[in-house]
């Protein structure tokens, strides 16, 4: 739950309020709320996937408390486009409120429905098209196309009597796109001229020089190596990278090669994209499972999952010998994504385990097989310089890619004073063309473990960090609480730490002499005397073996 540290006073008439609940100093759980005369507007509702220093969690969800007791005043969810971390948190957002509308592209809704449809919820949709109006309570939306890796993404303009908002989502300036949908720089420069209250520009590369290379440039890299591969290709992307996938679809049939989608979400969102005509799948070039592992490896392109490491995922299974396509010698992989902030160590494993297999492995630190989705510093300086906004707020990006927005911002002559580099809860006021820092909430990360929503906390994952790197040891003993005599034990497990038990007969006499003069102190209380073991026994495993495993000591009455 959330709390305030630096609490926001009531919101006065007139002012709208702007708190980003989520994407601010992370690349993932994007999500803001939006609040005018008592109503609420969220843009996104993302999730973030966990990293190895968080064990058994799925995924990271926004901290939904800043409208959990408002649900009612929700007018509609917009969401700019449909990857993970824009629509995977809607799920859990409408188990609290089933009706809220949703609002965005026809492929975004496709994917967030079919996302739906696995937690039997039936959402209400609102199909929006670029240059589409609509008003909805306070709030009048203006959706602008913006050219992303994934078709169909929106900018949206919130107009309200307070000001005019202009929020990105994900964007870059792609003047070739695959599916010539560029930009729409036009309605970014109508609205600067109309004036642009705030700006929320997304800073995933505001620190990287330049302008992000065309699509085009890679369907004849891809092309190539699948022409110059021996035997089987295996290419690893995104599961809603609609345009990679295209590419890959046509480099295997100019190669004579036949395609088949491996991993839930890929065939469920290709399904999706070739439905609604965003995928062009040529005839014959499609085959399932069993006709492609009866193909000639020559033959076959397999498009799959894991291009970020992910364990479950069908890459990673691959690398560890645990799919039905084993890798072998010859064999061509091809990385055809980025790396997420925080993935390395994963990527590299899995790069690792299939190189040691035998594979090819083409990633983007060796070939020209990726290029990103979000605009570099030129073009975000283009965007200030066309929209010339009041104020700034920069959004989606760690810290770095906030400060480096900001900058550019001020190099273009917004006044610091007027960019905000804020974080989860920050609370910002606008009113007649200011910007104001009004409070900040504390903010927390729900983790999502198995089917259990927001019960885990630090807490629990610092256990499992210690479980997993320091062992873990329990310790049972009877006692006499009158004279702290040991009746039975002390009985020491340990799992992690050390399988030899002959190592705690030093410390055994130890415990036995802590809990007699605690009892001879006045000790009585079985929790107290745990509490003794605990120091007992820790004091001890640090000195003697430099480790701090987690240590459950028993203590009852005999």
């Amino acid at each position: 739950m959330s709390s305030a540290i630096y609490k926001p006073g009531d919101l006065k008439p007139g002012t709208l309020r702007i708190i980003p609940v989520g994407g601010l100093g992370e690349i993932g759980r994007n999500m803001a709320l939006f609040e005018f005369n008592q109503k609420l507007l969220i843009v996104d509702c993302g999730v973030l996937f966990p990293e190895e220093n968080q064990p058994g969690v799925d995924l990271i969800l926004p901290d939904f408390a800043p409208v959990r007791d408002r649900l009612e005043d929700v007018v509609a969810v917009v969401l700019t486009h449909g990857h993970e971390d824009h629509i995977g948190a809607v799920p859990y957002l409408l188990k609290l409120r089933e009706d809220i509308p949703l609002i965005g592209s026809a492929l975004t809704l496709a994917l967030v429905e079919a996302k739906l449809k696995e937690h039997n919820i039936s959402p209400l949709t609102l199909e929006v098209r670029e240059g589409q109006r609509e008003a909805l309570g306070p709030f009048d939306l203006e959706f602008i196309a913006v050219n992303h890796s994934i078709p169909d993404a929106l900018a949206v303009a919130i107009s309200t009597t307070a000001g005019l908002v202009l929020h990105t989502g994900d964007f870059k300036m792609d003047q070739l796109p695959l599916d010539e949908r560029i930009t729409d720089l036009r309605a970014f420069a109508r609205l600067g001229e109309q004036g642009v209250d705030l700006f929320m520009p997304d800073s995933t590369n505001a620190d990287v020089p330049g302008f992000t290379p065309t699509e085009r440039t890679i369907g004849p890299v891809i092309e190539s190596v699948i022409a110059k591969a021996p035997r089987r290709v295996i290419v690893a992307s995104f599961s809603s990278h609609v345009h990679r996938v295209q590419q890959v679809l046509d480099a295997a049939q100019a190669n004579g090669r036949k395609v088949c989608f491996m991993g839930r979400s890929m065939v469920r969102n290709m399904t999706i994209a070739a439905e609604l005509g965003y995928l062009k799948v040529p005839d014959g070039v499609l085959v399932e499972v069993k006709k492609a592992m009866e193909l000639p490896d020559n033959k076959v392109v397999f498009m799959s999952t894991g291009s970020q490491g992910e364990p479950m995922a069908v890459l990673a299974r691959m690398a560890n010998l645990d799919h039905q396509i084993e890798i072998g010698r010859g064999d061509t992989v091809i990385l055809a994504s980025s790396l997420i902030p925080g993935n390395e160590n994963a990527v590299y494993r899995v790069i690792n385990g299939l190189t040691k297999l035998g594979a090819t492995v083409v990633h983007k630190g060796n070939a020209k097989v990726h290029v990103s989705g979000h605009a570099a510093s030129g073009e975000l300086l283009y965007c200030y310089n066309i929209i010339r906004p009041k104020n700034v707020l920069p959004v989606h990006g760690e810290y770095r890619h906030l400060t480096a927005n900001q900058e550019l911002a001020i190099e273009t002559g917004v006044p610091e004073q007027h960019t905000f580099v804020a974080e989860n809860g920050t609370v910002l006021d606008l009113a007649e063309g200011n910007v104001r820092v009004a409070g900040q909430l504390e903010l927390g990360h729900v983790y999502v473990d198995g089917s259990t929503v927001g019960e885990i906390t630090e807490a629990d994952l610092k256990d499992r960090r210690i479980l997993a790197e320091e062992g873990f040891i329990s310790i049972f003993v009877a006692i006499d609480p009158q004279t702290g005599k040991v009746i039975v034990g002390p009985e020491i497990q340990a799992r992690g730490f050390a399988e030899d038990e002959a190592v705690f007969e030093d410390v055994i006499p130890q415990i036995v002499r802590a809990l007699h003069e605690a009892a001879e102190n006045g000790t009585r209380d079985t929790q107290a005397f745990s509490q003794v073991v605990r120091r007992t026994v820790g004091r001890w495993v640090n000195t003697q073996h430099r480790r701090r495993p987690m240590i459950v000591p028993v203590v009852i009455e005999a």
